[in-house]
């Protein structure tokens, strides 16, 4: 009697649920362009474009959650499970050195961890991309 353990059929379903936390990873970095733009336009444009600046973290801030729950749920490198915790981190720190006064102004940092967070971000999305679509070409 043999006993012929089938991987197989566990790893499709795995894969989906990977291609959806690509997507949704992909669907916060669009919303953290979409910030940066909307800073801009409230800064050089209008200044009433600064309540969509405020309403878009508040609309997408959870995805952070979501990815974070997401990425230690299934199966994902240790890389793209750092990258990941890190960006919820980091949005942390935006909304402190926003919301926190100090003799400080923490704000200051906010650009910088902007910048930091959107980097995070795109490298996540670009790392979760060449794991699950690079294998296909070989």
């Amino acid at each position: 009697m043999t006993i012929d353990f089938n991987f197989d059929s566990v790893q499709p379903s795995v894969r989906k649920f990977q291609i959806g936390f690509y997507w949704v990873a992909t669907l916060f970095n669009l919303c953290l362009i979409a910030q940066v733009l909307t800073v801009g336009l409230a800064f050089f444009h209008n200044s009433e474009w600064w309540n969509i600046h405020v309403w878009l973290v508040r609309g997408y801030g959870g995805l952070t959650a979501i990815l974070l729950l997401w990425v230690f749920l299934i199966e994902f490198p240790r890389r793209v499970q750092s990258l990941t915790a890190s960006m919820a981190v980091l949005l942390g720190l935006q909304f402190l050195t926003i919301h926190l006064n100090s003799p400080f102004p923490l704000a200051v940092f906010h650009p910088l961890i902007g910048f930091t967070l959107f980097s995070v971000s795109t490298t996540l999305v670009h790392r979760v991309r060449q794991m699950l679509f690079a294998s296909n070409k070989e």
